[in-house]
């Protein structure tokens, strides 16, 4: 399902109730807990629910902090969006961290999960 055709509005009520249908049973039933999915697009925005969340997360921050709500909600999301940015790019280029270890190649997987040896 493409969403060339929806505005952001619709695209980001879509996604939430689809988060929503995926995990919120588990999260209440199991967990005990509540669940708000947070969905961002690509280029920063986010949807409703997500942005109330950041805004909830943002005051009591700023309250712990004693920091300007202003200056805290700001960093908030400055950091969001540059979690993003990483993510688009390591989607376009990969991941080049020196500490990341490159997939084994399957024909080098040794699947053979029973012994030779008696």
């Amino acid at each position: 399902m493409s969403n060339n055709n929806k505005s952001l509005e619709k695209m980001y009520s879509d996604h939430e109730k689809e988060k929503k249908r995926m995990y919120n049973s588990r999260v209440i039933q199991i967990e005990h807990g509540q669940f708000t999915p947070l969905v961002f697009s690509t280029t920063g925005g986010m949807a409703k629910e997500c942005s109330c969340f950041l805004k909830k997360l943002s005051e009591k921050l700023s309250h712990k902090t004693n920091q300007k709500y202003s200056d805290t909600v700001n960093f908030v999301r400055r950091r969001i969006r540059i979690e993003l940015l990483k993510t688009c790019l390591i989607a376009i280029r990969g991941h080049r961290s020196r500490f990341y270890q490159r997939p084994i190649n399957v024909e080098e997987l040794d699947l053979n999960l029973i012994s030779d040896q008696h």
